[in-house]
């Protein structure tokens, strides 16, 4: 594997794989790897010729009351993880790299409509972030594909329309959320969780899957499933941030008359020092 922190050699690296007609596939992250990000990697092997993964921990998607100093940089083991899954290339630039003006002096994109809803209406700031951070990834190695986990749903739904919007030549491809056997859904959060709170953790998934569920047998009454998901998170001990359901494609508010796999379900309450997030397509069930 070959390891790149200058756009420059990164950016040439890839020109050349795609002169000869190899498909470049991506994965972004911002390190301190587990297994969800590596089936990433492993989904983008399968549909590309050669694989590059970028570590950045990205300062612009960190609120005021977010601990970006504290966010846990493991470099070397992540790039451990990567050779041993065949990444071909890993680009870990320096905020210096990815920011050269200094973070005053950004120019930023904000998707209306889907960055200020659910997640961004508790993160002010934080899809805006994310959008702008993974556009300049797009231009800096141009890759042909780029895998998202689809358990961060909102963030996924973002970057499709910014791609879109924006006509960027970056194919965006979902990849299914990894769990852990109990349902939880794999994230660096989760080490935060102590042993108690892990026993609770997935409570999420299930509630959302009971939701999703009952809007599969026909259920309508959204406001009450909503509440019910709302208060049974909160009698396990969980400081529920949101629970709706939502049309699958656009993340608007649902009507009654849509099929059931039009739906998601989406939650994110807090648990201790973690705050987890998941969603159930009705469609996947």
């Amino acid at each position: 594997m070959e390891t790149y922190h200058q756009i420059e050699s990164m950016r040439a690296r890839v020109r050349a794989w795609q002169v000869e007609g190899e498909v470049v596939g991506f994965v972004p992250t911002m390190g301190n790897l587990h297994e969800g990000h590596l089936r990433l990697v492993r989904h983008a092997r399968r549909i590309s010729d050669r694989v590059v993964a970028s570590v950045f921990v990205n300062p612009t998607q960190f609120g005021p009351s977010e601990d970006f100093d504290g966010y846990p940089r493991t470099l070397e083991a992540d790039s451990e993880q990567l050779r041993a899954e065949g990444t071909d290339a890993l680009f870990a630039p320096p905020v210096s790299e990815v920011y050269p003006r200094g973070l005053d002096h950004v120019v930023t994109i904000h998707v209306p409509g889907l960055s200020d809803i659910l997640c961004g209406a508790h993160r002010p700031g934080h899809f805006t972030g994310v959008a702008t951070v993974v556009c300049k990834l797009f231009n800096m190695i141009a890759p042909d594909r780029a895998v998202f986990g689809r358990k961060d749903f909102q963030q996924y739904q973002i970057i499709r329309r910014m791609v879109a919007d924006l006509n960027v030549p970056v194919e965006v491809i979902g990849s299914e959320t990894a769990r852990a056997p109990d349902g939880l859904a794999l994230s660096s959060r989760n080490a935060y969780l102590e042993p108690a709170e892990r026993q609770i953790a997935p409570a999420l998934y299930r509630e959302l899957h009971c939701i999703a569920s009952s809007l599969k047998a026909g259920e309508r009454d959204f406001l009450q499933l909503e509440a019910q998901g709302w208060e049974h998170l909160r009698r396990v001990g969980m400081q529920p941030d949101y629970v709706s359901i939502r049309r699958r494609d656009t993340l608007e508010e649902p009507v009654p008359d849509l099929p059931a796999s039009q739906f998601v379900v989406l939650g994110a309450a807090r648990l201790g020092r973690a705050r987890l997030i998941d969603n159930i397509e009705v469609a996947d069930l």
